[in-house]
């Protein structure tokens, strides 16, 4: 990525926190740009993704994942560590975003493709994020002690299918929170006896024409 293109994108992602009303260091301004290139430099060889161009991925990947920062903050209000999971991470999206985003949550992305876990891993040791870490593994399978304050997803399964793959991976007291480009009555009708949506939160993001919501779930 040259200097100039990434004087650009720099440009773009402090618009687009402008707009989302999300206050970040400059350090982790860097570090977005910094995985945002990273993204591209292994996308030659991995396929992480089939987005190609630099300014595509910032709003498609980046501020589609910032979005949802402001709302997890907001729920996760306690002073204390709080563990999340990110379910089908591919590649780190919205994991990483949230371990740079939040230094104090111990972010977990698993995902059933090596290279993708790797990459993740990559990621953590060149942007120094110690809070992030990557598991290649399929979610059902993880030790039976691994459990989370928060398990997420994007574009991963359907509703039904990320809550039972899931079930117990929740602490006590945990939630469920999806991301969705919109959500069908089919999908909704879905969703397993037991447990509770008790929020659908609409999403905007800056300089995407396309619905997105969050789903919070929580057993019930």
């Amino acid at each position: 990525m040259t200097d100039p293109n990434r004087s650009v994108l720099a440009a773009h992602l402090r618009a687009g926190l402008r707009d989302l009303a999300l206050d970040l260091p400059e350090s982790s301004v860097d570090h977005l740009l910094q995985y945002l290139a990273l993204i591209g430099q292994w996308n030659r060889v991995y396929n992480l993704t089939a987005v190609r161009e630099p300014e595509a991925m910032l709003r498609q990947h980046l501020l589609d994942c910032l979005a949802i920062v402001g709302p997890l903050r907001r729920a996760l209000t306690s002073g204390a560590p709080r563990r999340l999971l990110d379910v089908g991470s591919g590649a780190g999206l919205p994991g990483v975003v949230l371990a740079i985003c939040e230094p104090a949550w111990q972010v977990t992305c698993v995902d059933t493709v090596a290279k993708k876990a790797s990459f993740i891993r990559q990621v953590a040791a060149e942007l120094a994020l110690p809070n992030l870490h990557a598991v290649h593994q399929r979610v059902e399978d993880m030790p039976a002690g691994s459990r989370f304050d928060l398990v997420t997803s994007r574009a991963f399964a359907t509703l039904a299918d990320f809550v039972a793959l899931t079930r117990e991976r929740l602490t006590q007291g945990g939630v469920w929170v999806a991301m969705k480009a919109h959500l069908t009555g089919d999908e909704r009708q879905g969703v397993p006896t037991g447990v509770d949506m008790f929020h659908v939160e609409p999403l905007s993001v800056p300089g995407l024409d396309a619905a997105r919501c969050l789903v919070w779930m929580r057993p019930g």
